[in-house]
């Protein structure tokens, strides 16, 4: 079977294309076994040198021939994976680049073909694929026959031509023709050409046997030769030797001269490379006896003298910090001239900290006596004059910083402890005299200009009521009530922002400009390498250290002050938010102590505005309702909108807003749910009219701010309006003709339970009689007074100050054409020819709505 399917590729699908099939398997996809192919070694042989293909070969659609699926060069071959070199497996892999995998029915199918690949591989490939998992009986010597119990069961006939062999050149291939062309004759009779070949041979070896033995004397001269020149090659090589004898002592002599020259060589640059190495030494460790005198005796407390050991100081550091091969530095006059330098800048040092020691002392104490002499105004020493003394220092610091810094760090705690009691003092003395002017001016508010809110709100609700022109309807603890809106409140709350920002603009002058003198004094980041964010973290490290060592209790006296305004009135943590909001942000760039301790300060105030908020929430739930007059806007709701005038002023612009936002969405939806509670606690006004009005007058606050976190609560209050409106106009509506009501009411009932509307009229409770007695009882003088009386009750049931009235009548008006259209369309259904209608028309009716409006 194998050897027929063989036969039949051979001859139809690889014969047409000069190709030869050496050998092939049948192979299948594991783990399926159904639809096989067959993998087909191939030598393609017209090309030069031999390429050997790898054709997978499926039957075609129809199945009557054979078609090539896929192929591959056997040197794109990388591995032959033969899976297992000990438990037989009818599986393997090929890697060209990619892995197939493949398996076949028969072990010895599979050994028979890699076998195959393995002898072509080695035959006609120089980089050969590597073969694993495949037993070594298989990988045979290429020229020996294949084994008889491994040899190929598919016709393996890879054919290999002998070494030996050689093709006839062009010229043998003509004579050969030539040849045969002479000896026509002898063609048609094989004998005589043979014969005659036999002959011609034999003639052929006398004449080359006779050429022989004729050249034997050249020969034997040529040998001759030969010998002569061997014996001369050995003369001159002997002569060669005599010379290699004579130049040996010359060479031992040429390479003695050669390693002393070299010697000396490096002993003349080792020599300059030393002198070198002294004279630089000596040069740089050489102190200039000026710098030595202003090191020794130099004036410390002039300009030009503290310039001149700011030179020396430099100088001697210098010499002090030359580089020098270690070696050199155990020189002795090395060592002794460090010595000297060491006692040279010990003494400066020494010198230098003690005058600077005595002029922080000298300083802080001549500050304290300009602090009390400024005692009483509100603003801080200017402490310029005194840094400008100090920073023409900052170059000795610097060296100081470098050379000692045991003393640089003694000093730099003296000069801390020194001015931090100073800065505490003025700080202190500063927020107290800003407590007192805010005190000061409560006392005196009725000259209006800084009047603190600190009475009972309820009595400022009352005083806000009477403002407003209108008497309370809530007796309440509302501190939403208080006096947003009075000129004196304004002028109060004005004044107190105009002192923060006053206290928070001197504290950021002061603390910023000490913050940049002790940067550069103290060379807080000048010996840090640029290195990103890491070294400017440590660089502010340093700086805040500092500060926080000048400042000790400036966050605790911030909070004093923040407590003590808070205490005055709960608005001004609104103030405080804002104003503190915008100095953190202008000093967080500089990454200052500053910046931390406001913002610090600034949590606690957000803490103190989230606790106001939240009072103002319980006292609007706690809110009780007046029983004896009509309701008309709560007290709340007109807090509410004072509140937010009020905050709108403060927040504008501030980045602080998002906090505002939230206390707003807290507070409305507070709001909206006592609404809903007093409309159903009042027992004066309708539920309604509460409703309608108060959500109306909260749509306006919330249209007037235009707020677009308030969008939803805004759309709400709307749509709440909008459907008590029309509850309350219904609810009147209900009564005026509720004989015809209640009479239509019942037709439609008879409609809707399958009476067709011609035939109403003839049940006895619906008949045109009983119509025409309801239509009796309710002529166009009768309707006109119950309107009159219906206007006159909503007159004395909504509030003046919203002034829904007219709101409330038109959309009465509405209400009542559509019943009348209603009733007249119900008429015409169910009482067809009848010729009844109300005593009034719509005109009427619109005229009646007017004249009552107008009367009133």
């Amino acid at each position: 079977m194998a050897a027929a399917i063989k036969h039949t590729l051979q001859r139809d699908l690889f014969l047409p294309n000069d190709e030869r099939l050496i050998s092939l398997i049948n192979v299948y996809k594991p783990p399926r076994k159904r639809k096989g192919s067959y993998l087909c070694a191939v030598l393609n042989t017209t090309d030069s040198p031999i390429r050997v293909f790898i054709y997978q070969v499926k039957k075609t659609d129809r199945g009557d021939g054979f078609k090539k699926k896929l192929s591959w060069l056997l040197r794109d071959l990388r591995t032959v994976d033969g899976k297992s070199a000990e438990k037989e497996t009818p599986e393997f892999d090929l890697h060209f680049e990619k892995i197939y995998s493949w398996a076949t029915s028969g072990i010895e199918e599979k050994e028979s073909f890699l076998a195959s690949l393995w002898r072509l591989s080695q035959r006609y490939l120089i980089q050969k694929p590597s073969f694993v998992n495949i037993p070594q009986h298989l990988m045979q010597d290429v020229n020996q026959p294949l084994d008889q119990n491994t040899g190929t069961t598919d016709g393996d006939d890879i054919s290999i031509e002998d070494e030996d062999y050689q093709a006839l050149s062009s010229k043998e291939e003509s004579d050969l023709e030539r040849l045969m062309s002479s000896c026509q004759a002898g063609i048609a009779n094989a004998e005589v050409f043979a014969e005659k070949l036999s002959k011609e041979l034999s003639v052929l070896d006398g004449a080359n046997i006779h050429s022989i033995m004729g050249s034997e004397d050249q020969v034997l001269n040529l040998m001759r030769l030969l010998d002569d020149g061997i014996k001369q090659a050995e003369t001159v090589e002997q002569q060669l030797n005599s010379y290699d004898q004579i130049l040996e002592n010359v060479k031992e002599q040429m390479e003695v001269m050669r390693d002393k020259d070299m010697l000396m060589t490096i002993r003349n640059k080792n020599l300059h490379q030393l002198t070198e190495s002294l004279e630089s030494i000596v040069s740089q460790m050489d102190l200039d006896i000026k710098h030595m005198s202003a090191l020794l005796d130099g004036d410390l407390s002039t300009p030009n003298g503290i310039y001149e050991c700011v030179q020396a100081a430099q100088a001697l550091h210098r010499c002090m910090n030359i580089e020098m091969n270690p070696a050199l530095k155990r020189l002795g006059a090395v060592e002794e001239q460090q010595k000297k330098f060491n006692k040279i800048s010990s003494n400066f040092s020494k010198r230098l900290s003690q005058h600077l020691n005595n002029l922080f002392i000298h300083q802080g104490n001549q500050m304290a006596e300009s602090l009390s002499r400024f005692s009483g105004e509100l603003k801080m020493l200017q402490h310029e004059s005194v840094q400008k003394q100090l920073i023409i220092y900052s170059d000795l610091m610097f060296w100081l910083k470098n050379t000692d810094p045991v003393v640089f760090d003694c000093l730099s705690e003296v000069y801390a402890d020194n001015l931090s009691k100073l800065y505490t003092r003025e700080v202190q003395e500063f927020l107290e005299c800003a407590k007192q002017r805010v005190t000061g001016k409560a006392d005196k508010g009725k000259h209006g200009i800084a009047s603190v809110v600190s009475g009972s709100s309820t009595s400022l609700e009352k005083m806000s009521s009477k403002l407003r022109g209108r008497s309370p309807s809530m007796q309440s603890v509302d501190s939403l009530s208080v006096g947003y809106g009075s000129e004196t409140d304004i002028a109060n709350r004005g004044f107190f922002d105009s002192i923060l920002e006053k206290v928070f603009t001197e504290l950021e002058r002061v603390c910023l400009a000490e913050q940049d003198f002790c940067d550069k004094f103290f060379h807080l980041s000048e010996s840090l390498v640029a290195e990103g964010l890491k070294v400017r973290r440590q660089m502010n490290d340093g700086v805040r250290q500092m500060l926080l060592s000048l400042f000790p209790t400036l966050e605790q006296d911030l909070d004093s002050f923040i407590t003590f305004a808070d205490s005055k009135d709960g608005l001004y943590s609104m103030y405080m938010l804002v104003r503190m909001g915008q100095h953190v942000i202008n000093t967080q760039d500089v990454g200052s102590f500053l910046s931390m301790t406001f913002g610090n300060c600034l949590v606690k105030v957000k803490r103190n505005f989230d606790k106001y908020i939240q009072s103002q929430i319980r006292m609007i739930e706690d809110a009780k309702v007046s029983k004896k007059n009509r309701c008309g806007i709560i007290s709340f709701v007109h807090s509410f909108e004072d509140f937010a005038n009020l905050a709108e002023h403060i927040f504008r612009g501030s980045e602080r807003r998002t906090d505002l936002e939230k206390a707003y969405t807290k507070l409305v939806n507070v709001v909206f749910e006592q609404i809903v509670r007093v409309a159903k606690e009042h027992q004066k006004t309708p539920k309604d009219v509460v409703l309608m009005e108060n959500f109306h007058r909260m749509y306006c606050i919330l249209s007037q701010l235009k707020v677009a976190c308030l969008e939803g609560e805004k759309k709400e209050s709307r749509a709440k309006y909008t459907e008590h409106l029309a509850l309350y106009t219904a609810g009147l509506l209900g009564i005026p003709l509720e004989k015809l009501h209640i009479f239509f009411e019942g037709v439609q009932a008879r409609i809707a339970t399958g009476v067709k509307p011609e035939e109403v009229g003839y049940q006895l409770a619906f008949s045109k009689q009983e119509l025409r007695k309801v239509i009796k009882d309710y002529p166009a003088k009768e309707v006109k007074k119950i309107l009159d009386h219906m206007y006159k009750k909503v007159e004395k049931q909504l509030s003046e100050e919203e002034n829904l009235l007219q709101v409330v009548w038109r959309e009465m008006q509405n209400l009542f054409i559509n019943q009348y259209k209603h009733y007249d369309d119900l008429m015409k259904k169910c009482y067809p020819d009848s010729q009844i209608s109300l005593d009034f028309s719509i005109e009427d009716v619109l005229q009646y709505f007017s004249d009552i409006a107008q009367s009133h």
